[in-house]
């Protein structure tokens, strides 16, 4: 297992106005799995390539195990790479490209088809090995290139967008097998996406990148419960936002006041909360009477839009607590007060 630091790393292409990556730094534990997360454009792939030795970085410095692999070839790195396109070899079977990386290792071919039989296995394509890529379906194809991936046994897997061609239940299972596979063998493993949920389910920490910078990094339910500001609260999903002053462990604005949690910062800024933190019915604290602006049928959820004074408040409920609730109707909310956090 490897522990990667990543310091400073920054890239700026020539004639570009500004880095396409400024200043990142992260240290990711020997056998985590950590996402980098964000929009297209953002800096996550740039990341990876320079880790990978495909990029050269600008300025800042990339360690395993406290010492720098930038001066090192790609091949003498550990690190491998496996892309959203497969890149398998056309002409080669399925056993054949899995132990591709070995034979180019000069390992003896007994070990090499007993390694090809035990990865195809862990990947669950035991009886695939004689086929060729183009007569495998794209989840059985990803399949192949990790087991090509993780068949050399990296210090570092580098996995960019791996799931974004398959189709949506062939990601749930892709997601399975990533997180099973990466959790036995211990690999230190970095993966591009700019899916949230993705990068919730599969990963131990997640890093926000926006426009280049480091917005947040930390472990998935952070970013639902203690966004660092605005622009991570809203990449998840957020909607509530009341600007106001925090004191004393209350909140004070336009709406009546509010119990903050223990932790909550103090001073002016704006209250966030989630749409599913909302709670119907009055409570001993935190209770609002509300007008139903609309309301939006999801299938499992319901969306609601209140409006509190000059205050619209969004919801998401079980459609059987709204049922026949219709705009215009005067309903009592609450807000729990671990709930609410208070951003600058």
């Amino acid at each position: 297992m490897t522990h990667v630091s990543i310091k400073s790393l920054t890239k700026t292409y020539p004639g570009a106005p500004k880095p396409a990556l400024d200043r990142l730094s992260l240290e990711i534990p020997s056998g985590d799995l950590t996402a980098l997360l964000g929009p297209s454009g953002c800096g996550k792939t740039t990341t990876m390539k320079m880790i990978a030795g495909l990029l050269d970085p600008t300025s800042g410095d990339v360690t395993f195990d406290g010492r720098s692999i930038l001066r090192d070839k790609p091949e003498k790195r550990g690190v491998v790479m496996v892309f959203q396109n497969h890149l398998l070899f056309p002409y080669m079977t399925v056993a054949d490209n899995v132990g591709f990386g070995l034979k180019m290792r000069k390992v003896a071919k007994p070990e090499i088809d007993a390694r090809v039989a035990e990865m195809l296995a862990l990947v669950q394509l035991p009886d695939l090995g004689r086929r060729r890529p183009s007569e495998l379906s794209g989840g059985q194809q990803q399949r192949v290139a990790l087991a090509r991936a993780l068949i050399v046994r990296p210090n570092v897997l580098l996995l960019d967008e791996p799931l974004s061609n398959l189709d949506a239940h062939l990601r749930f299972e892709m997601r399975d097998l990533i997180r099973a596979l990466q959790r036995d063998m211990g690999i230190t493993t970095i993966f591009v996406t700019h899916d949230q949920e993705e990068a919730v389910v599969l990963a131990d920490r997640v890093a926000l990148i926006l426009d280049g910078s480091l917005c947040q990094y930390a472990p998935a339910d952070v970013f639902y419960k203690r966004p660092a500001d605005e622009a991570v609260a809203r990449f998840f999903g957020g909607h509530n936002f009341i600007p106001g002053n925090s004191t004393a462990g209350t909140f004070h604005s336009t709406l009546p006041p509010l119990r903050l949690p223990d932790d909550a910062r103090t001073g002016s800024g704006k209250l966030t909360f989630r749409p599913e933190s909302v709670r119907i019915g009055a409570a001993p604290e935190n209770t609002l009477t509300t007008r139903v602006i609309d309301r939006i049928y999801l299938g499992t959820q319901t969306r609601l839009r209140l409006s509190s004074g000059d205050n619209v408040i969004e919801a998401v409920l079980s459609p059987d607590l709204v049922e026949g609730l219709q705009p215009g109707a005067d309903i009592e909310i609450n807000l729990p007060r671990q709930s609410l956090w208070v951003l600058e």
